[in-house]
């Protein structure tokens, strides 16, 4: 134990807990700020991020600093998939421009596994993006946390 826990703790025996962290991580994410999301992670905590393996925060935060200044206007949604014990399975998309103006969506699966204190210690991301047209996006809103009347995956029939 860390002795900061992260709550929901698991297990993770109802949808409501299970949704509950997602949406706790989707809003971090959808903050940009690399320091606010590495705190939901242990300090040895181990990613694959489509073929980048990394380990620990301080990893984990010069990754996402560089993701993030490449990937303008980022906005994300995700949605549980399946949960278990201390597992959580989701699914996500995300939607970014690059720095020549093209849109792109990602989709993508990840697999976490958290410690008793909440805090995840194995991240699993299989990600693909996809060039979309500016007039395709469907995550219009200002940037930061997704307002919760915002459709999510399952509604907006991605």
């Amino acid at each position: 134990m860390t002795g900061l826990e992260r709550p929901p703790l698991p297990p993770f025996n109802t949808l409501a807990a299970a949704e509950q962290k997602v949406r706790l991580a989707e809003d971090a994410w959808n903050s940009r700020d690399p320091e606010r999301v590495s705190l939901a992670y242990t300090r040895c905590s181990q990613w694959r991020n489509r073929d980048i393996f990394l380990t620990g925060r301080s990893e984990i935060i010069a990754f996402l600093t560089a993701k993030w200044a490449r990937e303008r206007d980022y906005r994300l949604i995700k949605e549980v998939w399946a949960f278990r014990d201390n597992r959580i399975a989701v699914r996500f998309a995300y939607e970014w421009r690059d720095l020549s103006d093209r849109w792109f969506r990602a989709h993508g699966n990840e697999n976490w596994e958290f410690s008793p204190d909440g805090l995840m210690h194995r991240r699993i991301a299989s990600i693909n993006d996809v060039a979309i047209e500016a007039a395709d996006r469907r995550f219009l809103w200002p940037q930061g946390r997704r307002p919760d009347d915002h459709p999510g995956l399952s509604e907006l029939g991605l």
